[in-house]
């Protein structure tokens, strides 16, 4: 069993979301992003747009192609083909956890050598569950068991930088832009992950990412890069 299907399942529901959408609540993460591919595969003719976040998929519609009633027929109807599903693409991200404000702080929580730590942060192939909170942000689960029940910090940095790795719970994330932020930060990528104005958004849900440690210098010599 792996980490995130060791949750009980659930049965999975259909509901309205407002006049132009659904709600799927689906039995696992694996399942949900199953699910929303093969509705994008399918890509009916009212379909606007697909949003995964977890467990859940709101599936958009355009109204003056179906109404909401034909969309959920259409939905419940659906059955999983599992050929047609296809595996996210694998992002390898370059980390400096030199650069992570907070390693020795988790080092601390958790009972473990900084570099242990940074051993299993990067050990892990991380699935993007969702993208929020700022442009781009992806929620990446699952972390290794020793890593997992980190707080948010008491008091929020009023700036954080752009690339930074912070984890908290059992996820950790990237922050793509310079904002606020309460995640624990383990390390900072170099790289570009989102472009708001050209339109560069690398990562979906449903993609994979693994940390690749670096040193400072190989920092310096990416950073600006795209991923």
């Amino acid at each position: 069993m792996t980490t995130q299907e060791a949750r009980p399942k659930l049965m999975a529901t259909l509901e309205p979301l407002g006049d132009q959408g659904a709600l799927a609540r689906r039995d696992g993460e694996t399942d949900a992003t199953r699910w929303a591919d093969c509705v994008r595969r399918a890509a009916p003719a009212w379909l606007l747009d697909v949003v995964q976040a977890y467990t859940t998929v709101a599936v958009f519609h355009d109204p003056a192609r179906a109404d909401l009633a034909e969309v959920m027929a259409w939905l419940n109807a659906l059955v999983l083909d599992d050929e047609a599903v296809t595996v996210g693409r694998l992002h390898l991200i370059p980390c400096c956890y030199e650069r992570g404000l907070d390693l020795a702080h988790i080092a601390h929580a958790v009972g473990l050598a900084p570099d242990e730590v940074i051993r299993l942060h990067g050990s892990v192939e991380y699935t993007v569950f969702a993208i929020g909170f700022c442009p781009g942000f992806p929620y990446l689960g699952y972390l290794p068991p020793e890593l997992t029940g980190i707080p948010r910090l008491p008091s929020p940095r009023l700036r954080v930088e752009p690339g930074s790795v912070g984890l908290t719970g059992r996820q950790t994330g990237i922050y793509t832009e310079p904002r606020p932020g309460g995640w624990c930060l383990v390390g900072r990528t170099p790289l570009v992950l989102v472009d708001v104005v050209a339109g560069y958004f690398p990562l979906r849900t449903g993609d994979r990412v693994r940390f690749d440690r670096i040193d400072e210098a190989e920092f310096t010599r990416l950073e600006g890069r795209r991923l």
